[in-house]
């Protein structure tokens, strides 16, 4: 169970509070509503492009670590089609510098034409390393774009490609910065050794002065329904050849996201899984196969994956793991198997909780859902989960008119 209370300022800037006695470090996760999704579709890349640009420096402080690591703090960050989010840890006696730094960017960041012009190049390279020159890096790519005809998670965090970053104004950046980074659109976690009155103390101090910018409202146009099976092919210089096959499923606040969720650990976690059992043990058609989802906030992906072994093609793979499939559909499921993926599920739900940094983040995350109860009924959730809810959700979602499937073939 974790704790929490809460405040919102008058600027919008909605603050939790975590009260853990045991530690002398605090963490500190401001989490900003942006992701990729929230992005132009001609100008993509921006929520990830920001985050670097975060660290910058602001116009007060120029090197945003340095007064950090003189307190023993660490900091990071990450962005996801869904949010961005800052984490700062540090000793509790020092929290007040995570305040002022977190807080001065937020109202001052740097705009320096050497400050965009460095870190659009270190997002290039980034975009050329991970997703370009790396084997089956641009498969995602070409993924979203199959899977989504509607939905900006038709393309990547790291954006739908390099011009988009290349040719980046600062007025672009500017108002990115001034439509998302701004307290009414961000939610803070404070979690250690601390009062409610403290962080309200320190809130007012360092945040509460920071104008409130225009309420941003979500229009996501969503996906229809998928009525027919989609492929498409794509060569590189790979090892293998390797198969995608994507599968439409529940948003995060559908309680069958947890079922499908599950259905992809029956199928493809670790090696008692079905599919590596059978097409990697039993039938080695796959030295390397697995299932998961995308984690997605929206409706997402339930997604089958694996690296073919030498002369087998990719229609025979892709048959065998429809085979693997159907098998599931039409089988009896066993009480035991699903409370071996349930039992895993759940240590993995308590195992995060140990971490002081990874519950604020839970907190800040359920947050920005609307939904900040969650945080503490995952367990119980997935505990409730039968086997007639995962055969009703599997008949729903593996059904061949709902696959997405992309064969990546080596080239010769």
């Amino acid at each position: 169970m974790i704790s929490y209370e809460k405040f919102t300022l008058k600027n919008g800037l909605q603050v939790y509070i975590h009260q853990d006695k045991t530690t002398p470090i605090a963490a500190f996760n401001l989490l900003y509503q942006v992701g990729a999704r929230d992005e132009d579709e001609n100008k993509t890349g921006f929520a990830h492009l920001f985050e670097h640009l975060m660290f910058g420096g602001s116009v007060n402080i120029p090197v945003f670590d340095e007064p950090l690591q003189q307190v023993g703090g660490e900091n990071n960050a990450f962005t996801s089609n869904d949010i961005t989010n800052y984490y700062i840890t540090l000793p509790v006696s020092n929290l007040e510098t995570a305040f002022w730094l977190e807080s001065d960017r937020m109202l001052s960041l740097n705009f320096d034409d050497k400050s965009l012009e460095t870190q659009r190049k270190v997002v290039i390279e980034e975009f050329k390393q991970r997703y370009l020159n790396q084997p089956y890096g641009d498969a995602w790519l070409q993924l979203r774009p199959l899977a989504y005809k509607k939905h900006p998670y038709r393309w990547a965090t790291i954006g739908k490609e390099i011009a988009h970053i290349e040719d980046a104004t600062m007025d672009d950046v500017k108002h990115f910065f001034k439509k998302f980074y701004i307290p009414n659109n961000a939610i803070l976690v404070v979690a250690g050794n601390v009062t409610t009155q403290q962080i309200k103390d320190l809130a007012e101090k360092w945040f509460a002065p920071i104008p409130a910018g225009a309420p941003y409202v979500r229009n996501i146009p969503q996906e229809e329904k998928q009525t027919e099976a989609r492929t498409a092919e794509i060569f590189g210089k790979v090892p293998q050849n390797a198969i995608y096959k994507a599968y439409k499923m529940p948003d995060r606040l559908d309680r069958n996201y947890y079922v499908a969720d599950l259905i992809g650990d029956m199928l493809g976690r670790g090696k008692s899984s079905r599919l590596y059992q059978k097409l990697v043990k039993q039938k080695p058609l796959f030295n390397e196969l697995s299932a998961y989802i995308s984690g997605s906030i929206d409706a997402g992906l339930l997604v089958i994956q694996g690296n073919l072994n030498d002369n087998i093609t990719l229609e025979e793979a892709n048959k065998a793991i429809e085979t693997v499939v159907d098998e599931f559909l039409m089988e009896k499921l066993s009480e035991i198997e699903l409370e071996k993926v349930k039992n895993k599920a759940i240590s993995t739900v308590l195992f995060a909780e140990v971490e002081l940094l990874n519950r604020a983040m839970n907190l800040a995350y359920f947050a920005a859902l609307g939904k900040i109860e969650m945080v503490n009924e995952e367990e119980n959730t997935l505990a409730n989960i039968t086997v007639k809810d995962i055969k009703e959700v599997a008949e729903d979602i593996l059904c061949p008119t709902n696959c997405s499937t992309l064969f990546y073939r080596k080239q010769n």
